[in-house]
């Protein structure tokens, strides 16, 4: 299975398929959990993560699922620099777990749509990422497997603090909500950045593409709870759900008035994009997530003269990404090669 993982970017979460698909791309639950009576990752040694790791592959084994459902096991030290880098690229690990260790590991569904972590920073790390906003469905997911486990493993819990967590902000639920969305409208009208001013007093945070300590490009952006202690996984959820709705809803009504207010300005500005992402000889990657960006808008707004779906748009985003650019070359590429590799992708798959 690994061998299709790393040779195509489809996951579930590119099909484009959720409700409002066309400004949020993803919703993701991530939860952090640890085992009782075993040093956190912090303190661990190399024979402790490697009983940690042990106990919970025996674990998944006891869940005997099957066809869709079941958790293939990969790990890290087993996998290429390269390999690591593309399930860091298609949001299946994080940066952390790149590293080169034999006591961390991944398990993956079929369709990708639920990845765990073992010995990231906590324990445990499990994801759920679905297309859309769908963070209720997520989290029923993430609940479900959270369950499962919990049936074969003694989490480290405390009667009042909740689980817990080798980061003290992850303590009570563990519990981390957020969407992948899309802004280009607000960013264009300066208003995104008065929005993001708010959110913090709502217990919520704006990242980049890639989650903590990334910058926001080609106006994608991570929005995610802060506060893990004192609500219920519901609140939350509930929480999260209704601003990005509020935010969806303003992004329209700018998109609305662009189109209509400045037609020329906005056709130009999408056909410029898709006009250099066709005909370049050379693009990096800020430059493509950029250009993808206004693609994207032109998708959406009906302006484009050419039919991309919200699904290819995912796709090329992904294929683009150096890990795999090097991966379907067969070869490590240094930065003018994949720069050029990149241009020629979007020539073919535009």
């Amino acid at each position: 299975m690994i061998e299709n993982v790393l040779s195509s970017p489809k996951s579930s979460w590119i099909s484009g398929n959720g409700p409002n698909h066309n400004i949020v791309l993803s919703s993701r639950i991530r939860l952090a959990r640890n085992l009782d009576k075993y040093p956190m990752n912090a303190f661990q040694t190399e024979n402790s993560g490697q009983e940690v790791l042990d106990r919970i592959e025996k674990a998944v084994d006891e869940f005997k699922l099957q066809g869709p459902e079941q958790l293939y096991i990969y790990r890290m030290h087993e996998l290429s620099a390269m390999q690591r880098q593309i399930l860091f690229e298609k949001h299946l690990i994080s940066r952390e777990h790149m590293e080169d260790n034999p006591n961390k590991a991944l398990l993956l569904n079929q369709d990708e749509s639920v990845s765990i972590m073992v010995n990231e920073e906590d324990h445990l790390r499990i994801q759920v990422l679905l297309p859309g906003l769908q963070l209720e469905k997520a989290w029923e997911e993430a609940d479900r497997i959270d369950d499962l486990l919990e049936s074969q493993l003694e989490y480290a819990f405390h009667e009042e603090k909740g689980y817990l967590t080798c980061c003290p902000t992850n303590v009570g639920t563990g519990l981390r909500a957020s969407v992948m969305i899309h802004l280009p409208g607000l960013v264009a009208t300066k208003q995104a950045s008065r929005i993001f001013s708010t959110l913090g007093q709502l217990g919520l945070v704006v990242r980049g593409l890639y989650g903590e300590g990334t910058e926001a490009t080609g106006y994608l952006f991570q929005i995610s709870n802060q506060v893990t202690l004192g609500l219920k996984e519901t609140e939350i959820i509930q929480n999260l759900t209704a601003v990005t709705k509020q935010i969806i809803d303003k992004e329209e009504e700018v998109r609305k008035l662009l189109l209509n207010e400045t037609p020329l300005q906005t056709k130009d500005r999408v056909g410029r994009a898709y006009g250099i992402l066709k005909n370049a000889a050379i693009i990096n990657s800020q430059e493509a997530l950029s250009l993808l960006s206004e693609i994207r808008l032109g998708a959406d707004l009906g302006i484009l003269k050419t039919d991309v779906s919200t699904e290819k748009l995912n796709e090329i985003m992904i294929a683009a990404q150096p890990g795999f650019l090097q991966n379907n070359a067969g070869k490590h590429m240094d930065t003018l090669e994949r720069d050029a590799a990149r241009a020629e992708l979007f020539n073919k798959m535009l």
